[in-house]
């Protein structure tokens, strides 16, 4: 069941057959085919927000836009804008503004700490700063989740990278995974995978349900549930 007040949060993601999220050098992913592109659009036009951290902005230097028709209307059937919003997330707010994302046609909020938000305090980048921290002064992520549910974000779609979605696991805040295996081998001992962080032992770790499995040409799309007990 879900949590009280927390949006419904699917994890979307291509990975290389070794799990990498990217290769050694953090180069931008671009190993998915059409159809894994098809697929993350779809999922974003699902969402009313997605959310992907400074590290991935960086690395694109831009955030994928819904421009399919058929999603497209797909949305105003359901009275939503054309775009979900476009959450980074930084606890530093470290964000070049001169990078290509400024000037996308979206809606661009942050989630950060009380450093990052002075960081964007006299720059108007960003339509909102959502400010979230933790004793540690890292993103609080269960206060900035009830934070997005009170704006009308009932459904997040989570786009990397790895030390995003282990926060986010971490803070039982993920509901589901949707994982496109390419067919690469990656490698590299630096080369960042899918969660990162300081990782889970065994006995606590994450437990998940195979919901469907697809195979398209020579990739594989993975649905998981995350298991969970019910709240009473």
């Amino acid at each position: 069941m879900l949590h009280p007040l927390r949006p419904f949060t699917t994890v979307v993601l291509a990975v290389s057959l070794d799990g990498k999220i990217a290769d050694r050098q953090r180069s931008p992913a671009r190993f998915g085919s059409a159809a894994d592109k098809h697929h993350l659009e779809a999922q974003i036009a699902q969402a009313d927000a997605v959310l992907f951290g400074a590290g991935t902005l960086r690395a694109y230097g831009t955030t994928l836009r819904i421009s399919h028709p058929e999603l497209l209307q797909q949305r105003q059937a359901q009275n939503k804008p054309p775009q979900p919003i476009h959450v980074v997330c930084s606890a530093s707010g470290n964000i070049n503004p001169q990078i290509a994302f400024f000037r996308q046609a979206i809606p661009r909020w942050l989630l950060t700490t009380a450093i990052g938000a002075q960081q964007w305090a006299d720059q108007d980048g960003f339509e909102r700063i959502i400010e979230a921290e933790d004793a540690s002064g890292l993103v609080d992520w269960f206060a900035a989740f009830q934070t997005l549910a009170t704006l009308g974000c009932d459904r997040i779609a989570a786009l990397g990278g790895g030390e995003l979605i282990a926060g986010l696991l971490t803070a039982d805040c993920v509901d589901e995974l949707r994982i496109t295996v390419c067919p690469i081998i990656l490698g590299g001992r630096t080369a960042p995978t899918l969660v990162a962080g300081e990782g889970f032992l065994e006995a606590i770790a994450p437990r998940l349900e195979l919901i469907e499995a697809q195979t398209i040409d020579q990739e594989v799309f993975l649905h998981y549930r995350i298991i969970r007990h019910s709240f009473p």
